[in-house]
């Protein structure tokens, strides 16, 4: 397996309300460029409050550079509401499309790893979309392993795709 770089010149945190704008830009940009982010149209800036409620209680963190520009976000949520459901989560990460690469991605990975553990969180799923090969490959690369895949469940653009569902047991 090959050794993740980590960049020291970014800063990972918290979300904050601050946040709102620069997340949902990014979050935009994979909606309107590629099939990472389901919906069909972009969404309003509220629709950050939704992201931040899907989330409650779990990590939502941002990676910044040192002049405050966001380069990506990453969060857990809940994966079933049941309490017999609690020791798992799923994963939701987007990085700007000029850091892509660079390591940003399998930091913000590891600091909700961390999370999740101090959670008791034992599992992490992923559902990506069979048309983003990169983040199948990225999850992979991170100990993810497929589990399951939905058949031409999904149709953006024109398009039917599946959705790839990968897991990590965390030790």
């Amino acid at each position: 397996m090959q050794i993740p770089f980590y960049p020291t010149d970014i800063t990972i945190a918290p979300v904050t309300a601050k946040d709102d704008q620069q997340v949902m830009d990014l979050f935009n940009h994979y909606v309107e460029h590629s099939f990472a982010a389901y919906p069909e149209n972009r969404l309003p800036c509220e629709a950050f409050g939704q992201f931040l409620d899907m989330c409650r209680g779990y990590p939502f963190v941002t990676a910044k550079d040192q002049s405050g520009k966001l380069l990506g976000f990453a969060l857990l949520r809940p994966y079933h509401p049941m309490p017999t459901f609690a020791h798992t989560a799923e994963i939701s990460c987007f990085i700007g499309p000029e850091r892509t690469g660079k390591g940003i991605g399998s930091r913000l990975l590891k600091h909700l790893e961390e999370e999740a553990r101090g959670k008791g969180i034992k599992i992490i799923l992923a559902g990506i979309s069979s048309l983003n090969p990169g983040s199948i490959a990225f999850h992979r690369r991170h100990g993810f392993r497929e589990c399951g895949r939905f058949h031409h469940i999904c149709r953006k653009k024109g398009r039917y795709f599946d959705v790839v569902w990968m897991e990590k047991e965390l030790a």
